[in-house]
């Protein structure tokens, strides 16, 4: 699989870059602020009115760094259920005799097939190295689709339950927290979306292309970083405002010209992450021609390329908010519980009376 240890030299080369250039993170957090961003000025007039509130857009914003921020936990348990949520290396589902479009929808039924096929077929996981395994990450091929859409469910959630409280009687600080989660939940989950519209964070050449390598792309460990962060330096980060206009409003995520029903949204994520990877060879071209490389001619060729995977991730985003809004169930379960509760407060109301 693609995320064994790294070589020595490979770690002095890592090494070497991580001295000579700045720490991508800040960088990377901008454009991910900037998806997020574009994402809530894509959102239709009549969209919830809080989610636009200027506090509640910073922190929508500011949570679009929240998933790499617990990369940079030490801890073993964080890092076990956090890393494989940012990619899928497409290629290596052949491993398990799947597609894309075979994919569960299920994210333990996916991980079932993976214990399965290293049982019956050890051979392609011999060679990992367990010392640089401890949070037993190395082996798997990425889980973004599934945290996509274990996001938009909770994101369904956090709408049912907001719309009862606000129907059913619930007290202004119940409102004002269920207002909060869905604002938490929609800045955390851009994250993810915006990962899924990098094109390397979908193939197993995420870090310098692996293998046979007719066409002589790159094989050196820095164009990850370089895309997602080192470019944008050199070039400048676009604000929201210069991406604005080529942005449509936001509606229900679509497939084929219809609206996507909850239960085919994680097909439709897959979709989503597969137009992203079909992109992986023309950005290691774009690499190859010196498009990414700044004050050559070709360089807004290669700005151009980035800025529209951007604008991708932020209109995926932006849908996948509303169809969430729109598609919340009822939750009757709470609106129950609170006609309760005013029947026992007006009983109780009663028989002080």
């Amino acid at each position: 699989m693609n995320r064994h240890a790294p070589t020595l030299s490979g770690l002095v080369g890592l090494l070497a870059l991580l001295l000579l250039t700045p720490r991508a993170f800040a960088w990377d957090y901008n454009i991910h602020r900037l998806v997020n961003e574009l994402a809530v000025a894509s959102l239709p007039t009549n969209f919830p009115a809080f989610v636009r509130e200027p506090a509640n857009v910073e922190r929508i914003a500011f949570l679009s760094g929240e998933a790499d921020r617990w990369r940079n936990s030490p801890d073993l348990c964080l890092n076990h259920v956090n890393r494989p949520d940012h990619y899928i290396d497409i290629e290596d589902l052949e491993v398990y005799h799947l597609t894309p479009g075979q994919l569960p929808a299920l994210r333990y039924d996916f991980i079932g097939m993976i214990a399965v096929k290293r049982e019956e077929n050890p051979t392609p996981w011999a060679d990992l190295n367990e010392e640089n395994n401890q949070d037993h990450t190395k082996q798997l091929c990425g889980l973004l689709p599934w945290t996509i859409a274990e996001s938009y469910s909770r994101l369904k959630s956090s709408f049912s339950y907001l719309k009862a409280l606000e129907q059913g009687g619930g007290t202004p600080e119940e409102i004002a927290n269920a207002r909060q989660n869905i604002v938490y939940v929609m800045g955390v989950m851009g994250h993810y979306v915006g990962d899924a519209a990098q094109p390397l964070h979908t193939t197993k050449h995420y870090n310098g292309w692996v293998g046979d390598n007719p066409n002589g792309y790159t094989t050196e460990r820095k164009i990850h970083s370089w895309i997602d962060g080192g470019f944008w330096q050199a070039t400048g980060v676009p604000t929201a405002k210069d991406l604005e206009s080529s942005l449509r409003t936001a509606e229900p995520v679509a497939s084929n010209g219809r609206v996507v029903a909850p239960d085919q949204m994680f097909p439709a994520i897959v979709e989503y992450i597969q137009n992203s990877h079909v992109l992986v060879e023309p950005l290691y071209k774009l690499e190859k021609e010196g498009a990414l490389t700044p004050g050559n001619e070709q360089e807004s060729q290669g700005k151009a390329f980035l800025e529209k995977q951007v604008i991708a991730g932020a209109q995926m985003l932006g849908d996948l908010w509303v169809s969430a809004w729109q598609q919340a169930p009822e939750d009757t379960y709470l609106l129950r519980t609170l006609a309760e509760r005013a029947n026992s407060s007006q009983a109780a109301t009663r028989s002080g009376q």
